[in-house]
């Protein structure tokens, strides 16, 4: 019996972590305009680049620059993470593989 409300208090646990219910964090300060990178070559083949962006560290914009990653699967494609404009500031959305 203990076992099993155990399970199921571990269980709730992982859905309401990975639910996405977390809040967002909304910067007031616009960001700047993206860095114009270099690329350079890719390593080897099945590598996709995934352009620089600029994180918020609490206090100002820093940028993270690009680099160039093994593609997770066939036919993946990287979407790049960007600052989305809302009502009261700018959220960040995170980069995936899609």
């Amino acid at each position: 019996m203990l076992r099993n409300k155990l399970l199921a208090l571990v269980f709730a646990g992982a859905m309401a972590a990975s639910s996405g219910y977390a809040a967002d964090l909304i910067v007031k300060v616009r960001p700047p305009k993206l860095v114009v990178e270099k690329r350079g070559r890719a390593p080897g083949p099945g590598h996709a680049w995934q352009p620089g962006y600029h994180r918020w560290d609490g206090n100002r914009y820093v940028w993270v620059p690009g680099r160039w990653e093994r593609v997770p699967r066939a036919h993946a494609r990287w979407i790049a993470p960007r600052w989305q404009h809302r009502r009261d500031g700018w959220v960040f959305v995170e980069g995936h593989w899609a």
